[in-house]
């Protein structure tokens, strides 16, 4: 069980760094986003250039799916083979009430954040982001995916808690009725 445990915390520590790395690429994401002063006018074209911002976005986008994968992965069981989790379809739990909110949390980020990066990158006259137009990320937009990000990692890493703990007791029962 100490084995597990201590897997637990790493597996918790790598989650809760990939969170912290991708909220604050985006939150530098939002800070060095394109402005409407930046926007080249010629007729009805319209050019873009490329930011800095872009790189930060996809960044964020990896570190947070990162974290979503390796936290259901080890939700799943797959870190400690000893320590069987067991989802009962009729009875949700507290752990698999915050997988969902995870899950809903990090598809609302990953939607806002995918879109605002997309359209920090290099818009060319006549190729714009949609439709040969230009469009700019409106202010805000990054950083809240950026809340988002964090109510996702920090609501996989209290789920991956809860559900370890409930299977810690579910094994030390077993173990004491032997």
């Amino acid at each position: 069980m100490d084995k597990c445990q201590n897997q637990t915390a790493l597996v918790c520590f790598i989650i809760l760094s990939l969170g912290l790395i991708s909220f604050t690429l985006t939150v530098a994401a939002e800070f060095n986003k394109p402005k409407e002063r930046d926007i080249k006018l010629d007729g009805m074209l319209c050019y873009l250039p490329g930011s800095i911002a872009f790189r930060f976005g996809l960044a964020a986008l990896t570190c947070l799916s990162l974290g979503q994968i390796i936290g259901n992965a080890f939700m799943c069981g797959k870190f400690c083979p000893g320590v069987r989790t067991r989802w009962k379809a009729c009875s949700p739990s507290l752990a698999s009430t915050l997988l969902t909110i995870s899950w809903t949390s990090f598809g609302i980020a990953l939607i806002l954040m995918g879109g605002a990066t997309s359209m920090s990158r290099k818009q060319t006259y006549g190729e714009g982001w949609l439709d040969g137009k230009c469009y700019i990320v409106r202010d805000g937009v990054y950083l809240g995916s950026a809340t988002l990000s964090l109510l996702t990692i920090t609501t996989i890493v209290a789920s991956v808690i809860i559900q370890q703990k409930k299977s810690q007791d579910e094994q030390g029962k077993k173990t004491q009725t032997m």
